[in-house]
């Protein structure tokens, strides 16, 4: 702090949501910048109640915390709505950067029309499509829509103001690192834009001189959904059978598993210039570690794990996840 990324370091669904929420109700941020699109959803589960967030950023759950939309992002009017109601956040702490672009139900069916599409296996919310308009610079904007007109604001100045006066800022990256259009090596299989630290910082007006840190979050597996490569892949069976099967967060989707890949934890945390990292779902590569708040009351196998991350991708494990829920967290900052 006072300004810190979070980036995810494979394919998405790395736990983003959890460490989000938890940093924000820890730390009492004062702003929470949503980067990205819809087509990836952060999981907050907090007293029992999940959230699956396409739209309001995972901040949240402090009340103080200034949610804003970035300037890079992509609005969808009707799911930004339905999760106002779903968190039932104070209106006036949510703010959307007039110049974020908006994807209009035409940007899904062009995406559910695309052969390419199909192949690659996108979520079919029309996230391509809409970056093409954008692109074309023929999209429309949030200060275009008038029932946006109540939430818009000039988001990169509130951030960069929100910096001088010494306020702690999170930027939220959504998907994952390897789904990076320009930085990984997947293509075609990849997503409509960049997903590294660089990119989120750009999205939300902020200069890279002003990130303080990046933290870089591993799932203690790895999984990916839709088509493209995944090293070390296994079966849908043999993924049950170690716990590691999981459906995803906003599409419902089957997520394909494979193990911890210490060679790639190494490379995005370098590409990324990755300050510290957080590791997730500890419990479900060993199950005695779960609920676990203390560092010394983990199981010895978890702990070596914890070190031999560390030590292969040259950087601390400063959070460690334990459970779904926003405070099962082991904080070693």
């Amino acid at each position: 702090m006072p300004c810190t990324v979070i980036v995810g370091a494979f394919w998405g669904d790395e736990g983003k949501g959890k460490i989000i929420s938890y940093l924000a109700l820890k730390d009492q941020l004062d702003f929470c910048v949503r980067t990205g699109s819809v087509n990836a959803a952060h999981t907050v589960w907090n007293e029992g109640k999940k959230y699956a967030l396409h739209m309001i950023p995972a901040g949240f759950l402090y009340e103080k915390c200034r949610l804003l939309i970035s300037a890079g992002a992509n609005v969808h009017v009707g799911q930004f709505f339905k999760e106002l109601e779903l968190t039932q956040v104070d209106r006036s702490r949510v703010g959307i950067d007039q110049m974020a672009s908006i994807i209009e139900e035409k940007h899904s069916e062009q995406d559910k029309a695309s052969a390419v599409n199909k192949a690659i296996g996108t979520t079919n919310w029309g996230v391509g499509p809409a970056i093409e308009e954008r692109v074309r610079r023929t999209a429309k904007l949030a200060k275009d829509i008038p029932e946006l007109h109540a939430f818009l604001t000039d988001g990169i100045a509130e951030v960069n103001d929100g910096l001088d006066e010494g306020k702690k800022v999170l930027l939220e990256g959504t998907q994952g690192f390897m789904l990076s259009l320009f930085l990984s090596n997947g293509y075609p299989y990849v997503t409509g834009r960049d997903t590294g630290a660089s990119a989120i910082a750009s999205e939300a007006g902020v200069g890279p001189t002003r990130v303080d840190d990046v933290i870089i979050v591993y799932k203690s597996f790895i999984t990916r959904v839709g088509g493209g490569p995944l090293p070390g892949e296994i079966s849908k069976d043999e993924a049950i059978k170690r716990g590691w099967f999981e459906t995803a967060a906003g599409t419902g989707r089957d997520r394909r598993s494979a193990p911890f890949d210490f060679d790639l934890a190494k490379k995005t945390a370098k590409i990324n210039g990755a300050t510290q990292a957080a590791l997730t779902k500890l419990d479900c590569l060993f199950p005695k570690c779960n609920a676990v708040r203390r560092f010394e009351d983990l199981p010895v196998e978890a702990k070596a794990f914890i070190k031999d991350v560390e030590i292969r991708t040259n950087l601390p494990v400063t959070l460690i996840g334990t459970g779904p829920d926003a405070l099962d967290i082991i904080d070693r900052r």
